[in-house]
């Protein structure tokens, strides 16, 4: 059920940032906390700290909870602060319980690992989740956890669970677990948790949900900000150009490797000047033709930026 201090808050662009690692492979707080700090002040809406971007499932509880503990400090209560928590019930509880230490506002809980459970088994499971802890719980529906309209509701009558976030991209699906929650009087927050959720924006506030995860906000916020404004203002010539010259190009590139969605997102935050390390297996870099290809495609969405001034 909506809980106002948390889904009152959430608004605008949600920054999903990347974690910083040193040479060694070891965490880089230092290198995290100017990530984040660049990113609230760049305009982000709520910072998701070690989450998908930020490689949840490489980290260690305790670097884990030193990671959102750090993007705690650094909002400074500016905007919400939510912690990936996910695997089987019992760790996922577990990482929940060290995010609210951390001080984090919200969860975003991500699908269980590896199996694949019926409606009874997932909604148990987020059930218990939200039960754990006073913290609001986000459910992110994608790969091996898609729900049926009918789970949606029972989720929404659960006291802290708040919302869903959807990176399976069925928007029929999507369409009807608005309309069976709504019909049932009950309020849920959705967001479009697509990989590069601009690519789909109209085509989920069709449906109402106008909230939505921006992975390029990580290493080109100018460019992320400015399409927000144009499909929040109705800038459909801005919106048209960003998704051509951009977005589009941007979306293909990540389609031809393995992981591209995080080691991409990572090797734009370098390009851009600040040190946060390569990705650790069992993901890899991108290739240097791939890297040579996205400098490009950043360099065009920036140009673009100055052909719309």
């Amino acid at each position: 059920m909506t809980s106002a201090p948390l889904a009152g808050r959430l608004d605008g662009l949600l920054f999903f940032p990347v974690t910083a690692y040193g040479p060694g492979g070891a965490l880089d707080l230092d290198a995290f906390r100017a990530h984040v700090r660049a990113g609230v002040e760049a305009g982000a809406g709520a910072v998701f700290a070690a989450c998908g971007t930020g490689e949840f499932h490489a980290l260690t509880p305790e670097e884990f909870q030193a990671c959102v503990a750090v993007a705690v400090e650094e909002t400074g209560g500016r905007v919400p602060v939510l912690a990936g928590t996910g695997y089987g019930t019992a760790l996922a509880i577990r990482y929940a319980r060290l995010a609210q230490e951390a001080g984090a506002d919200g969860l975003l809980a991500m699908p269980p690992y590896l199996v694949v459970a019926d409606q009874e088994g997932l909604l148990r499971h987020y059930t218990a989740l939200a039960g754990a802890t006073p913290l609001d719980v986000i459910v992110y529906q994608r790969d091996n956890v898609v729900l049926t309209p009918a789970t949606a509701v029972a989720l929404a009558r659960v006291d802290g669970i708040i919302g869903i976030k959807d990176g399976h991209g069925d928007l029929d699906l999507m369409q009807r677990i608005v309309s069976a929650v709504r019909s049932e009087g009950l309020d849920l927050l959705y967001f479009n948790g697509l990989p590069t959720a601009e690519l789909t924006g109209r085509a989920y506030r069709g449906i109402g949900v106008t909230l939505y995860s921006s992975a390029v906000f990580c290493f080109a916020p100018d460019i992320a900000l400015a399409f927000h404004r144009a499909l929040n203002g109705g800038d459909d010539a801005t919106v048209d150009r960003l998704v051509d010259g951009f977005y589009r190009p941007l979306v293909e590139l990540r389609a031809k490797g393995r992981g591209y969605a995080v080691s991409l997102v990572k090797a734009a935050v370098r390009m851009g000047g600040l040190d946060v390390g390569e990705v650790r297996p069992p993901l890899s870099e991108p290739s240097p033709a791939h890297l040579a290809e996205l400098a490009g495609i950043i360099e065009r969405g920036r140009a673009l930026l100055g052909d719309a001034r």
